[in-house]
C-alpha cells in the first residue's frame, strides 16, 4: 500500500474514533480526542514522523547546476543562514528508511532576487562538498540543517505517549491561562450585573422597537469572554421580560439572542474554539479578533434579517419553562438600572484586552513604532501580551464584582472556583484536541493536501469549511469540529505559501462549525428548553438560521481571499 493511502486511512481512523466516541458511545470530548490521538500515534509509521518533521523545517530547492556541483535554495529571511554553514540535502524517493542525506552542501552567499512572478525572495547559494552526493540532486528534493535533521530523528524515536503528551502540553502553554481568565471574567460579568447592564443599556439606547438589534449586539459582545450556553442563560430571561412588556415578537427576540452569541462563539477569541484555531495556524490573536468581528457581524446581521422575516410569518407561543417563572420576569423587568454597575465599568473587562492586544500588534508597523520611545514600545508590548491583557481585565472584573455585591472573600473564592471548574473542562478538551492535531500533522497530511493538483486558495478555504461542517453535523460540538479540522489542515499554513493570510483559513473553519445544529448539539437543547420551543420548532427556526449564518460568513471569507488576500 502506498504511504499516501495509508496516511488517509490513519486520519480517517482517528476522526472516526472522535466522532464515534462522542456520538455513539457518549464519551466525554476529552476522552474521545485523547483516544483518537493515541490511535493516530500508534498507526503513523516512524518514517512518516521523521519526514514530516524534516519537511516542516526544510528549504525549497530552486535551481541545480548541470554538473550537480551547486544549487540555489529559498529561505525565509536574511540571517537564518550564514556563509560557511553546512546543509544536508534530503531525497524524496520512497521507500527510504532510515532517512539518510543524499548530499552535503555549504552556504556560499545569501542574497535577494525577484522570482518569476516578480516577488522579492531571499535565496542562498550552496556548493556541494566533494564526493558527498550519492545521486544527482533534483528540484523536488529539499535542504535541511543538521540541527533540524537530528531533531527529526529524535522525534521519530519518541514513544506514542511522549508525542501525545507533548502536543497536550504545548497547547496548554498557549491557551490554558487565557481560557481560565476568560472563565473568571465571564463569571464576574454575570454575578456583578455588568452583563445585564450592557444589555439594558443597549436596549435603552436603541429603544424597544430596535430591541432585537440590542439583543444581537449584546449576545455577540458577551459571547467573546463568556461561553454561548451561559450567554443564552443570561439573555433569555431578558428576552422573555421584553415579550411581557411588548406582548409580541417573542420568536424574534429568541433568534436575535442566538445570532450574535453563536457567531462570536466560533469566530472571536478568547472563546476556546477560535482561540485554539488561531494558535494552531499561528494567527495573531488581534488579527483573529478583528477578522472574527467583521465576518461574525456580517453573518449575524444576515441572521437577524432571517429572524425578522420569519417572525412576520410564524409565531412562537410564549410558554412557561423551568428556568424562570413569570414572577421572576416581572421582578427582572422592574429592576432599576441604577442598581447595576456603570456601563463604562461593565464594558471595560471586554474592551480593554482588545485595545491592549491591538496596540501591541500595531507596533509591528514601522511607521508607528518609529514614533515611540523604546520604553513606550516595551510597555505597550508587555501590556499587549494576551495573557497580561486578560489578566488586567480579570482584576477589573473581580473588583467590579466586589464593589457591586460587597461579597466576602469566602463567597468570592467559591465563585472563582465554580468558574474555574468550567474553564478547566474546556482546557482539558482543547489540550486533548491539541494532542490530536499534533499527531495528525505528524502523518504528513498537510503535504498530502499540498501535493493535490491545482489546489487554489478558494479550494483550500472551501475544503476547510466543508470538513468542519461535516464533523460538526456528525457529532454536534462546534468546538470539537474546529479542533479536529485544524488538526487535519493546520500544517498547511506552515508547509506551503497559501497565497492568502492564514486568518481566512481560521475564519472558514469557524464558519464551518455553524451548519448544522440538530439534536446531537447541546446548544440545540439549551435554546429549545430555555425558550420553551418544541424539538420541531427548534429544528424549524434555529437550524436553518445557524446554517445560513455559517454560509454567509463563508462567502465573506471567500470574497476576502479573492479581493483582499493580505498575502
Amino acid at each position: 500500500m502506498e504511504l499516501s493511502a495509508w496516511v488517509i486511512i490513519v486520519i480517517l481512523s482517528g476522526v472516526a474514533i472522535v466522532i464515534g466516541g462522542v456520538l455513539f458511545f457518549r464519551l466525554h470530548a476529552f476522552l474521545a480526542l485523547l483516544a483518537g490521538a493515541i490511535c493516530v500515534g500508534v498507526l503513523t509509521p516512524v518514517q512518516q514522523i521523521e519526514e514530516t518533521a524534516l519537511r516542516k523545517s526544510s528549504f525549497k530547492i530552486l535551481e541545480v547546476s548541470e554538473d550537480n556541483r551547486s544549487l540555489v535554495i529559498q529561505i525565509d529571511k536574511k540571517g537564518s543562514l550564514q556563509p560557511g554553514m553546512m546543509l544536508l540535502i534530503m531525497g524524496t524517493e520512497q521507500p527510504r528508511f532510515p532517512l539518510i542525506p543524499i548530499a552535503q552542501t555549504e552556504v556560499q552567499r545569501v542574497t535577494a532576487r525577484f522570482s518569476q512572478d516578480n516577488k522579492r525572495i531571499i535565496i542562498a547559494e550552496l556548493s556541494v562538498r566533494d564526493d558527498s552526493a550519492s545521486r544527482p540532486i533534483r528540484l523536488d528534493d529539499f535542504a535541511i540543517t543538521p540541527t533540524h535533521y537530528n531533531a527529526a530523528i529524535a522525534e521519530g524515536e519518541k514513544s506514542v505517549g511522549e508525542r501525545v503528551a507533548a502536543g497536550f502540553g504545548s497547547t496548554c502553554a498557549k491557551i490554558g491561562i487565557l481560557i481560565a481568565l476568560a472563565a473568571i471574567i465571564g463569571m464576574c460579568l454575570l454575578e456583578s450585573g455588568a452583563a445585564e447592564r450592557i444589555v439594558r443599556s443597549a436596549i435603552q439606547f436603541v429603544g424597544e422597537k430596535l430591541a432585537p438589534i440590542a439583543f444581537m449586539a449584546s449576545g455577540f459582545l458577551l459571547a467573546i469572554p463568556v461561553f454561548f450556553d451561559t450567554v443564552f442563560y443570561l439573555l433569555i430571561p431578558l428576552g422573555k421580560a421584553m415579550r411581557i412588556r411588548t406582548g409580541k415578537n417573542y420568536l424574534l427576540y429568541v433568534l436575535a439572542i442566538v445570532t450574535g452569541g453563536t457567531m462570536a462563539h466560533s469566530l472571536v477569541p478568547p472563546t476556546p474554539g477560535p482561540l485554539f484555531v488561531a494558535e494552531q495556524l499561528n494567527v495573531d490573536i488581534a488579527t483573529m479578533m478583528m477578522g472574527g468581528l467583521i465576518v461574525g457581524s456580517i453573518a449575524a446581521l444576515f441572521g437577524l434579517g432571517y429572524a425578522t422575516l420569519i417572525n412576520k410569518h410564524c409565531e412562537l407561543p410564549f410558554r412557561d419553562s423551568a428556568d424562570v417563572t413569570k414572577e421572576d420576569l416581572q421582578k427582572l423587568a422592574s429592576k432599576k438600572i441604577e442598581d447595576l454597575p456603570p456601563l463604562w465599568l461593565s464594558l471595560l473587562p471586554i474592551l480593554l484586552p482588545v485595545v491592549l492586544i491591538a496596540g501591541s500588534t500595531l507596533l509591528k508597523f514601522k511607521t508607528i513604532s518609529s514614533q515611540l520611545s523604546e520604553q513606550m514600545q516595551t510597555l505597550i508590548t508587555t501590556l499587549g501580551n494576551k495573557n497580561i491583557a486578560l489578566g488586567i481585565a480579570t482584576v477589573i472584573a473581580l473588583w467590579t464584582l466586589i464593589r457591586q455585591k460587597k461579597s466576602s472573600m469566602g463567597a468570592l473564592s467559591e465563585s472563582i472556583q465554580t468558574s474555574l471548574y468550567t474553564g478547566g473542562v474546556i482546557i482539558l478538551i482543547t489540550a486533548a484536541g491539541g494532542a490530536f492535531g499534533s499527531v495528525l500533522q505528524q502523518t504528513g497530511v498537510s503535504f498530502l493536501i499540498e501535493s493535490l493538483p491545482q489546489v487554489s486558495p478558494l479550494m483550500l478555504v472551501t475544503l476547510a469549511f466543508l470538513i468542519t461542517t461535516a464533523i460538526r453535523t456528525a457529532q454536534g460540538s462546534s468546538t470539537v469540529a474546529m479542533i479536529t479540522t485544524v488538526g487535519i489542515l493546520g500544517g498547511i499554513a506552515e508547509s506551503t505559501t497559501l497565497g492568502f493570510h492564514p486568518v481566512y483559513l481560521a475564519l472558514a473553519i469557524g464558519c464551518g462549525s455553524k451548519p448544522i445544529s440538530w439534536m446531537n448539539d447541546s446548544g440545540f437543547w439549551v435554546i429549545g428548553k430555555m425558550s420553551g420551543m418544541t424539538e420541531g420548532e427548534t429544528l424549524k427556526f434555529i437550524s436553518p438560521m445557524t446554517a445560513l449564518m455559517g454560509i454567509v460568513g463563508f462567502i465573506v471569507v471567500l470574497l476576502g481571499v479573492q479581493f483582499f488576500p493580505m498575502a
